[in-house]
């Protein structure tokens, strides 16, 4: 069994929206024969991209799986989303991967979701490789993006092919570490060609950086090169993969996925220097008590398993995905849910090929394999043969942007919250509250778009119309005036009356203090069992607000004089005074209202600083400072939420993409006199409208 992990490879496909990944993945699956056609993402006919989203935007939004085999090997491929709305969906599934392909526009270099996909990387100490794809594009550049990935990836990228041709001309490459050159015809067969004479003095140059750059991992090695004597390419290639397994740099290599140039060098390089789940090594787990516990990839020892996927189907249930990290799973049986102490038990086990699902008899260590119908497995758990251990889940990415959500149909007031349960089950990147001061649902996610085919896939899959809008704002209102007034409610109505009296003084608090009742009364003047029905008026009152109905804070409400009757006086009659006293202070008393602000850490190249300063600065916002952080700066402001309910896309236009931030809620200021003047108007209209 031993052998059958040491040939098995689990490869993330990674990289920016639109470099190719998912053509790539076709390719290689048609060179190996899983296909008998070359599924085009254009012609919405791919294996890995098969969701009915992902046909009409043409672009991956789940990570898809797929397994084939090369030169007896047995590699399972990962095609992750790149669009920054999806990255979640990658970000889950990198932990369970042996290996990073980062995939390169060969015209527009790295982006932005290469850098991130590149920190998980590091995060997890995965060796990799750079393919260079669209070499055939006009003003493509090998060389150029090799230089741009050093920067971008955060690690020494070593080319070890260089192109024969360029843009449309572009047929093939040189192996630098063989020296020999191939030629690709239409279908991605390749022939071996002398190396061109214009080429000749790139490649002995190429040649001395790749044999300088290896040499310098092994001093043995290093000794032989710097005293002039010959390396072998046997000796070249063994340091050549150790420095890869160890993650010391990323070998780049040349690739038209359209033209079917490179494709089976790909799957040859993975054979050759990517690491089996053997090579990876042991997981750390913690046990019950919080200690380390090591998990080797071990046939033979107890099972356990991370589940790094889940998957909703209204008709069939939960699929839950996971890695096999210890012993070998049978096709059916029972496992220790041990995240959630629950025993679970499963009658299938199920291998991923796109869209579809095979049964299989048996699971090794590294396999991604799937079961169905857990009932309380969700992404991030640790499955077990029954001992006590958790393996280390990775944190969901923040939401960005946040959308009140609400049925099309008011019927479907039950069902919109089932059916988005059921995706937040699938998608860690969603987070769905309730507002309870605006009565909304509001459901935050990665992006518009992100929502928006959010609420797609809750139609095609629970037939349940969503509409989503920019959610309200919750403003508060305050006091600036210290001011005495009575409350009193008197009513005769035959038999016992309705009396109640009282005296309050309404001033206003330091910022962030929220609401005092203080009880001044001496003499029994007002009874002490009437008192707290005297701030109960106040505090409902209060809630209802003065402007625009929002709640009040930062004020205190003193009761220091009254009256009572003897049989008219209740705590009902004393509650309706402390209403009455506290909407006549509130007349008087310069209400105005106050707005959330946010603590924003913007962190963007250094380059865009100017920038999204001028940006923040327009939207009312205060600057902190700046700290750095490796290549990038980051811009601590104080900005009102109003200004920035839908700041991702506009930080990521200004960014290219580069620019990420979070934020947390900081305190309440006031809203300037015209603008609060609008928001009331505003708020009262709606009022008046919904009447």
């Amino acid at each position: 069994m031993s052998e059958e992990i040491k040939t098995m490879r689990n490869v993330a496909l990674a990289g920016h929206g639109g470099a190719g990944k998912t053509t790539l993945a076709e390719a290689m699956l048609f060179k190996a024969g899983v296909t008998k056609r070359l599924g085009k993402v254009e012609e919405g006919n791919t294996v890995m991209d098969f969701q009915p989203e992902e046909i009409r935007k043409q672009q991956s939004i789940n990570t898809s799986f797929i397994k084939y085999t090369h030169s007896k090997h047995t590699i399972t491929l990962m095609d992750t989303p790149g669009d920054q709305n999806f990255f979640s969906a990658a970000k889950t599934c990198f932990p369970v991967a042996d290996c990073m392909a980062f995939v390169i526009d060969g015209v527009g270099g790295p982006s932005a979701m290469t850098e991130e996909a590149a920190a998980s990387a590091l995060e997890y100490n995965l060796p990799g490789f750079v393919i260079i794809n669209k070499l055939d594009r006009e003003r493509a550049n090998f060389l150029t993006c090799v230089k741009a990935c050093n920067s971008a990836l955060k690690k020494n990228v070593v080319p070890i092919c260089f192109p024969i041709g360029s843009e449309n001309d572009f047929k093939g490459f040189v192996d630098i570490i063989s020296g020999v050159a191939f030629e690709f015809d239409a279908n991605g067969k390749s022939t071996k060609i002398d190396i061109p004479s214009d080429l000749l003095d790139d490649i002995e140059m190429a040649k001395e950086e790749f044999i300088e750059n290896v040499a310098e991992l092994d001093d043995e090695l290093l000794e032989k090169y710097l005293e002039g004597e010959e390396i072998t390419e046997n000796e070249l290639k063994a340091t050549f993969r150790q420095g890869i397994l160890d993650a010391r740099f990323y070998p780049a290599i040349c690739c038209s996925a359209t033209k079917m140039i490179g494709i089976d060098t790909i799957s040859d390089i993975i054979n050759d220097y990517m690491p089996s789940p053997l090579d990876r090594g042991d997981w750390i787990a913690k046990d019950d008590k919080g200690e380390d516990v090591i998990i080797s990839p071990d046939p033979d020892a107890e099972f356990s398993g991370f589940v790094f996927n889940t998957i909703v189907d209204p008709y069939a249930g939960r699929l839950s995905l996971f890695r096999v990290i210890s012993g070998t799973l049978g096709k059916e049986g029972n496992v220790v849910n041990t995240t959630k102490d629950t025993k679970e038990r499963f009658s299938q086990l199920l291998e991923i090929a796109g869209k579809e699902q095979k049964t299989i008899t048996y699971a090794l260590p590294g396999s991604i394999v799937a079961v169905a119908k857990l009932k309380n497995t969700l992404t991030g758990d640790t499955l077990t043969g029954g001992k006590d251990i958790q393996l280390p889940a990775p944190e969901p990415m923040p939401p960005v942007i946040s959308f009140a959500i609400s049925p099309k149909s008011k019927n479907d007031e039950d069902k919109i919250h089932e059916a988005v349960r059921k995706i937040l089950e699938e998608d860690t990147g969603l987070q769905l509250n309730r507002n309870e001061e605006t009565k909304q649902t509001v459901l935050s996610g990665r992006g518009l778009v992100h929502i928006e085919v959010t609420a797609e896939k809750i139609q095609r899959k629970f037939n349940v119309g969503m509409d989503i809008e920019t959610p309200k704002v919750a403003y508060r209102e305050t006091f600036k005036k210290k001011i005495r007034v009575q409350g009193k409610h008197k009513k005769q109505s035959g038999g016992h009356g309705q009396y109640g009296d009282c005296w309050i003084v309404l001033e206003p608090l330091h910022k962030g203090s929220g609401f005092e009742f203080v009880d001044k009364i001496v003499g029994g003047v007002i009874p002490k069992n009437y008192i707290p029905a005297v701030e109960a008026g106040v505090r409902d009152a209060s809630k209802a607000g003065i402007l625009a109905g929002f709640p009040c804070v930062d004020f205190r409400v003193t009761v220091d004089f009254g009256s009572y009757h003897s049989v008219d006086s209740s705590e009902m009659a004393f509650k309706m005074a402390g209403t009455l006293a506290f909407k006549k202070a509130a007349v008087d008393a310069k209400a105005v209202l106050l707005e959330p602000v946010m603590k924003i850490a913007v962190k963007v190249p250094e380059d865009s600083t100017g920038d999204i300063m001028g940006d923040l600065n327009s939207r009312r916002g205060r600057v902190l400072g700046m700290d750095s952080e490796d290549d990038k700066q980051i811009i601590n402001a104080l900005v009102p939420m109003a200004e920035i309910l839908r700041y991702a896309p506009d930080l990521s236009s200004m960014t290219g993409g580069r620019g990420t931030f979070t934020m947390e809620f900081e305190q309440y200021d006031e809203v300037p006199g015209d603008m609060a003047k609008k928001v009331i108007e505003r708020v009262n209209s709606e009022k008046e409208e919904n009447k």
